[in-house]
Order: C-alpha cells, then sequence, then structure tokens
C-alpha cells in the first residue's frame, strides 16, 4: 500500500516549510475581502501562515501578509490568527 504524499506550503512570514495541514490559509476573495479559509478551498489569493506566536506577532508590524495578498488585512483577521496561534 503506497503512502499518501502530504503537501507542503511555505509560512509567508517565516519562510519555513510545513505540511499543509499545519498551517492556516489567508485568502483574498475575487470581491478583496480578506477572511480566514479553514477549509483551503475558497477561491482567491490565498497565503500560507504557521501557528507561531512568535511569527504572528511580528506579522502586523512587517505587513508581509498584506503585501502576499497584495490587498490590507484588518486587524480582526490577526486577532483570530493570533487566537489560533499555539505558541
Amino acid at each position: 500500500m503506497q503512502k499518501k504524499k502530504i503537501p507542503e506550503r511555505k509560512c509567508v512570514l517565516c519562510n519555513e516549510r510545513f505540511p499543509k495541514n499545519e498551517l492556516i490559509r489567508v485568502v483574498r476573495t475575487p470581491e478583496g475581502d480578506v477572511c480566514l479559509d479553514p477549509t483551503g478551498k475558497k477561491s482567491g489569493r490565498g497565503a500560507y501562515v504557521c501557528k507561531s506566536k512568535k511569527c504572528l506577532s511580528s506579522a502586523k508590524k512587517g505587513k508581509r501578509l498584506d503585501h502576499a495578498l497584495e490587498a490590507v488585512v484588518p486587524d480582526e483577521i490577526y486577532l483570530e490568527l493570533e487566537n489560533m496561534a499555539n505558541g
């Protein structure tokens, strides 16, 4: 029996590679809204973020998530990400 290959994605904040299911996907929809995508299936431009508090604390200051999504990320998204962080 063949093992299923788990896709990897890179965190846009720290540039580390992780299995896709360990990351949080933030998406800019075609309408221009920015939201979290827990299913990973919403259409639009996506960016993956790891669940590290260290990584997320620097996210807002550097505006790297804004740059990756080519949109302004609202403060509510950063708060939701911080609530999902695991240390």
